[in-house]
């Protein structure tokens, strides 16, 4: 196989995963109301698409340029929510239910730095306590690993949240 057929291939490849690595987070942008920076990464996508595209609709007597193709569209996916993870943007909240209504976890937070919203709710067994907290993204894995140490059992669910206004964050500055 020549050079220029193994340049070519890897060229397909790198350029579908840098593409599809930038749909991937312009898409999460959009539903998280980030709009210029998704139209930003809009521009290089669709330019880095065409140029992989051409190479493989210019060829398509060669098999391999659209398994390339398919391989760089398949891994720019999973690179691409790699990056998002990685990058937290955004915020989320978590709604915690402590397996006790008269559980400290809502100082323990407090005092790691979260802002929580305490309120009573009735579960199926009695008297509960919901926790509302919202944080950005970066934060939730110190969230979950304080709240798997203070109450393991705790049922917690994870929000994105699009926009916030006001609040704790608004006296942080964000």
């Amino acid at each position: 196989m020549a050079l220029e057929g193994i340049v070519g291939y890897l060229f397909i490849f790198c350029a579908r995963v840098v593409d599809m690595s930038c749909t991937t987070v312009r898409t999460i942008l959009l539903v998280r109301g980030q709009r210029l920076i998704a139209a930003v990464i809009g521009f290089f996508e669709v330019s880095v698409y065409i140029l992989a595209l051409n190479q493989v609709v210019g060829r398509l007597n060669n098999p391999l340029n659209l398994l390339f193709y398919a391989l760089g569209f398949a891994t720019g996916n999973y690179v691409g929510s790699v990056i998002e993870e990685r990058v937290a943007l955004g915020f989320v909240t978590v709604e915690i239910i402590p397996t006790r209504p008269d559980s400290r976890l809502p100082q323990l937070l407090r005092e790691e730095g979260f802002g929580v919203t305490c309120f009573p709710a009735e579960g199926k067994e009695g008297e509960r306590l919901v926790l509302h907290v919202l944080l950005k993204r970066k934060r939730l894995p110190h969230l979950l690993d304080t709240l798997m140490h203070q109450d393991e059992k705790a049922f917690y669910s994870i929000m994105d949240a699009r926009s916030i206004h006001g609040g704790f964050f608004g006296r942080q500055g964000k």
